[in-house]
């Protein structure tokens, strides 16, 4: 009997060699269990990163304008209100308030100058005085949250409040002049575009400087704009504050702003579109600083087309408008091209 124990022992071979089976069975559950978590995880991270690409960033707000008839007595009356505002508020800095420069008539041309994000009516002053002495009548409107002693207060820029304040502008210089146009630059660039695409019953000119309609793909790749115009254009995620005091939210509201241009936008009174960047601004895409523009002018074959880059040896990079930061060599030359693209007749 304890000899067949023995051989039975043996044929069988050690017990500790041969795992339970159980260990098997536990081993497959375990790993169907992970695969599926990854699976479940990699489904979850794909539906996320579609919804980042497939949101719709449009909003009606944001694609209509509506157009208010002003006669010149109107339309000066609210400039002067606005100018007269910002002079009793002691929350707007001197130096940014809005700023009116009238022939105390209506003009054969009028035009509404739109500053961009962390700037203010200053930008102008020159541009402003060069138009003026062609005789056209001047609007340059400051936006409610720039130019004020809190310089963060700009942060909380809303896309509705852009195209309000862009709206409200080319109302009164409609009234102010036979003939109305815009001049923008940076941000006011995008809300000057804007106004071409939904204001095409007073638009006939459109001059945009450094326009932001896509940050530099040093800045943010071409493939990461739309999530970046979601997550913080609509608050899904917070703010961020760059070295440049640059928020990334309200750089996302201008985002908005360009997601809802029109397709096809017909401008009947349109004529003359321009567009000017350096080559040394890596702030904004250059390229599609001159497609935006040029597509306009397409669809609207009355317009004519005009994209400038600047001489490098300027050393202008993003900001090629405030007297501040533009040489004063420069200056004469500069200001006088920028007219005479708005008019059509750069040579």
């Amino acid at each position: 009997m304890a000899a067949d124990s023995v051989r039975l022992s043996l044929a069988e071979g050690p017990v500790e060699n041969e795992p339970p089976r159980h260990r098997s069975v536990l081993r497959r559950r375990w790993t169907r269990v992970v695969v599926g978590v990854l699976a479940g995880l990699v489904t979850l991270v794909s539906v996320a990163v579609l919804a980042l690409y497939l949101w719709p960033l449009e909003r009606s707000a944001l694609q209509q304008a509506t157009a208010t008839t002003l006669d010149f007595t109107a339309a000066e009356e609210q400039a002067q209100r606005a100018v007269l505002a910002d002079t009793a508020d002691g929350m707007v800095t001197r130096q940014c308030r809005t700023q009116l420069l009238s022939h105390g008539k209506r003009t054969a041309k009028a035009v509404l100058l739109l500053h961009g994000y962390r700037s203010c009516p200053k930008a102008y002053d020159a541009l402003a005085q060069e138009f003026f002495k062609r005789g056209y009548n001047v609007y340059v409107p400051r936006e409610s949250r720039h130019g004020l002693v809190d310089d963060t207060a700009s942060n909380d820029i809303k896309a509705e409040e852009l195209v309000e304040y862009a709206n409200d502008g080319m109302n009164i210089v409609a009234g102010l002049g036979v003939e109305a146009g815009i001049v923008g630059i940076s941000g006011g660039g995008v809300l000057a575009t804007w106004l071409a695409h939904y204001r095409g019953d007073a638009v006939a000119r459109l001059l945009v400087l450094s326009p932001f309609y896509r940050p530099g793909a040093s800045r943010a790749p071409a493939f990461a704009v739309r999530p970046f115009t979601l997550l913080f254009g609509f608050g899904l995620v917070p703010d961020r504050i760059t070295g440049e005091k640059f928020s990334f939210r309200a750089l996302a509201q201008y985002q908005r702003v360009v997601f809802n241009y029109a397709d096809r936008p017909q401008c009947p009174v349109l004529r003359t579109v321009a567009a000017v960047v350096s080559p040394n601004d890596e702030l904004i895409d250059r390229r599609v600083a001159f497609d935006v523009p040029t597509a306009l002018a397409q669809v609207n074959p009355k317009a004519s087309i005009e994209t400038r880059e600047l001489p490098a040896g300027f050393g202008l990079d993003h900001d090629i408008l405030d007297p501040d930061v533009v040489p004063p060599d420069r200056q004469p030359d500069i200001y006088r091209l920028y007219v005479e693209l708005y008019e059509g007749t750069a040579g």
